[in-house]
């Protein structure tokens, strides 16, 4: 197979100046891909620092022969949302691909989370996908290319004590990606999840001492993949780790139908609605709800016809 390349193809990476946007960056340059880094600097839990990640990387990249510029504005504001697209547009002239990798993390159980830092987490997270989202797509879809890849986590898939708002807002993205998908589709517009796992600096306070090698550049041909023309996945969850990579899917399986129910009724099925039937699988493109749907319609014709 030839190289995969990204000649002439411009990212925007938030959240790129460490970690897993570090990672994404270099690998997208070093095929000629050019970069944004958006990244403002501040600490894990969101607060300004005086460090300068984004322009390092920036930095980094015009050294080794790439194009990149480094942009600092928030993703946690609609303005700075349009700020950064902004910087691809008047930089570069375009935007085809963008990488949301942008987080914060305030810790906290249900029962104690201070509402303020439930809502710093918010707005970085889900909001902060949101205003990037929403002002890449239109020049993705007019140019007729784009691909979005959002950076979820297996906390979203699957819940984690004392961190509440980083897996609600990661389980969120699930609904913003699977939109964009299925409004692209007729524009080779494509949007999909990685569910990365990898120590950085996220990972500070945890016992990572057991852990296998579990690095950023371990995800980033995965994103990388996504982020090519060549990509036909769109609407997908894909997980990276350590060298594992997978697809997630949210699957439904087949249940129980009769035309009404009686609370004590579900109660003496409930084995078979939770694990009666296939395992069915609904692909939000092109149109998985639909599906949804008329699956349930069907269910119903065929057991009223017998």
């Amino acid at each position: 197979m030839p190289d995969l390349r990204f000649d002439n193809r411009v990212a925007v990476i938030t959240g790129g100046g460490r970690g897993l946007g570090r990672a994404h960056a270099l690998l997208l340059a070093s095929r000629g891909c050019k970069i944004v880094v958006n990244d403002p600097g501040v600490s894990m839990a969101g607060d300004a620092t005086d460090e300068g990640p984004a322009e390092a990387l920036a930095a980094e990249i015009r050294a080794l022969g790439g194009e990149a510029v480094a942009n600092t504005d928030s993703v946690a504001t609609p303005e700075g949302g349009k700020a950064i697209i902004r910087s691809a547009l008047d930089t570069f002239g375009r935007i085809d691909i963008l990488i949301h990798s942008a987080g914060n993390v305030r810790r906290g159980n249900l029962s104690e989370l201070a509402y303020e830092d439930f809502t710093r987490v918010l707005d970085v997270h889900l909001r902060g996908a949101y205003h990037v989202v929403r002002e890449a797509f239109p020049h993705m879809i007019a140019q007729g290319f784009g691909r979005i890849v959002l950076t979820s986590s297996i906390n979203g898939l699957y819940g984690k004590s004392d961190n509440v708002t980083y897996a609600m807002c990661k389980a969120g993205f699930m609904g913003l990606s699977n939109t964009a998908a299925i409004e692209g589709q007729h524009a080779d517009v494509k949007s999909n999840l990685i569910v990365p796992a990898a120590v950085t600096r996220m990972s500070d306070g945890i016992d990572t001492s057991q852990f296998p090698p579990m690095e950023p550049e371990q995800v980033a041909p995965m994103v990388g993949y996504l982020c090519h023309e060549s990509c036909e996945a769109s609407g997908e969850m894909f997980v990276a780790m350590g060298g594992r990579l997978a697809r997630a899917r949210v699957v439904e399986n087949e249940g129980a139908f009769q035309p009404d129910w009686s609370l004590e009724q579900v109660a003496e099925r409930i084995d078979t609605i939770r694990n009666g039937g296939g395992v069915l699988a609904f692909p939000p493109v092109p149109d998985g709800q639909l599906e949804h749907l008329l699956y349930g319609f069907g269910m119903i014709r065929n057991a009223t016809a017998a």
